[in-house]
């Protein structure tokens, strides 16, 4: 079903679009931080967000998040967020955090991660995966595999 509802999400023009049952889904959901606060995804409603799936055992994620970590600096101030969510294990990503710190909030989808990123349009479960929300919620963008500053530029033109 899921691969039926990301298939249906794609389809649908994403410029002027609200959010819709699985992005509201998305919306409702919390994760834990590395210091054990809950980050509800909710607290970021009204910006744009761009949600990065990772994994520290993931070459081409760990590659990419020295970019979106200056993009994060970079477009903040535009009324941008970036969000790492890492499926993985928590004392990899501490460990992980400890000796690469990001300028942007990291917080655990743990193995769920996988399915979440699947309902968002991730057919393929792979990672790194990318999705950008509109300030009203709805998914603009997704990429699978490592995002390329031509890929962030044209998100933010279009955004």
């Amino acid at each position: 079903m899921a691969g039926v509802t990301a298939y249906a999400l794609r389809r649908q023009p994403e410029v002027s679009r609200q959010p819709g049952p699985v992005e509201e889904a998305f919306w409702q959901t919390e994760f834990s931080q590395l210091d054990g606060a809950t980050l509800p995804m909710a607290s970021f409603r009204g910006q744009n967000l761009l949600v990065n799936f990772w994994a520290t055992w993931c070459p081409p994620c760990v590659a990419e998040l020295p970019l979106l970590s200056a993009f994060h600096n970079e477009n903040k101030p535009k009324n941008w967020q970036v969000l790492g969510l890492a499926v993985d294990q928590p004392s990899a990503v501490k460990r992980f955090q400890a000796q690469n710190p990001l300028s942007f909030p990291v917080a655990l989808a743990g193995m769920d991660g996988t399915e979440i990123s699947r309902s968002l349009g991730n057919l393929s479960g792979g990672l790194p995966f990318t999705v950008v929300f509109s300030p009203a919620g709805a998914v603009v963008h997704r990429k699978i595999g490592r995002v390329s500053p031509d890929d962030l530029a044209a998100w933010v033109q279009a955004g």
